[in-house]
Formats: C-alpha cells, structure tokens, sequence
C-alpha cells in the first residue's frame, strides 16, 4: 500500500492572529477509500487535540459525508478542516455538476447518486442531512454545471477541548 502524499496538514495564521492548525484532503472522482480516510485521519487529529468525544464524532461525520459528495458527485475536490480553538470549519469545494436544487437536496432520502453507486451501499441521500444535523451552520454555495463549496461550522467553548494549538500534524 501506498502513502498518499496528497493528504497533508499545514498550519497558518488567521486574522487576529489566532492559532488554528488545517487539515487537507485532495479528493478524486469514485476514490471511496480516500472518504474513509480523511474522516479517520481527521478524528485522530481532533482527538490528539482533546477534543470532546461527540464533537469528534460529529465533525468526522461532516468530513465522511462531504468526502463521499465529492466521490460520487464531482470529477474531483479538496476537503480543509480548519481547527482554531472557538470553532472547526469543514470546507469542501469539488469541481463537478453542482446541485440543481439544494433545498431538495437536503430532504432525507433525496438522491442522485448513480444506480453504481446505490449498488454499493452508498448514495442514500442522507449526506448534506447529516451534515446540517452535525453542524451549528452550514452554508452551500453551487453552480450548476461547475461545482459546490460547502462550509459547516462547530462552535467550541473551552470545555470542548484542553488545547488547540499552532503547528504541524500529520496524520
């Protein structure tokens, strides 16, 4: 098995200078196994950080259903977790046929995966539901024919995590 150098975490400084470290996962058209990785590496990352167990959870939820979005939806994508110690930002972008409807789209059940993909167990439309439901705010931006960018924010306290630091992780 091959290391996949694509799958990189940097650090940078946003305004205020407030720490926050990034993860980034490149994503590529029908990569299932990269959807599970992101969201796994991702919550290794959050909990090294000590972050509470059901934000852990739920931000690896947002990550795996995002991930899988852009699996089954675009030609390919990038997912950036964005850590800082008030808020995690979840920011997908993929390149690919955008979402016609997306007040539909975030009906449970709503699918347009290929009947491919529901062969394999995966396109139950249960993706940017999911999403809303483990976010405080998410924002959805699309064109059709273009891609999307999808943006899901959780709010932390300091009760949610011991520390969020400056630096490089890699996981």
């Amino acid at each position: 098995m091959h290391e996949r150098k694509d799958v990189v975490s940097s650090p940078c400084q946003p305004a205020a200078n407030k720490p926050q470290l990034t993860l980034r996962f490149k994503i590529d058209e029908k990569d299932f196994l990269i959807a599970g990785e992101s969201a796994s590496k991702t919550k290794k990352a959050l909990q090294q950080l000590g972050l509470k167990q059901e934000i852990v959870k739920n931000i690896a939820i947002i990550v795996y259903e995002a991930a899988m979005n852009i699996v089954i939806h675009s030609n390919h994508g990038e997912i950036k977790i964005i850590i800082a110690p008030n808020q995690v930002v979840v920011l997908s972008e993929d390149v690919g046929e955008g979402i016609p409807d997306i007040e539909l789209a975030m009906k449970e059940g709503y699918s347009t995966a290929p009947n491919e993909v529901r062969e394999m167990g995966f396109g139950a439309g249960m993706g940017l539901p999911n999403i809303k439901q483990c976010s405080n705010e998410l924002d959805i931006k699309t064109t059709v024919g273009l891609g999307t960018t999808l943006r899901a924010t959780i709010y932390l306290n300091p009760a949610d995590t011991k520390q969020v630091e400056t630096g490089t992780m890699y996981v």
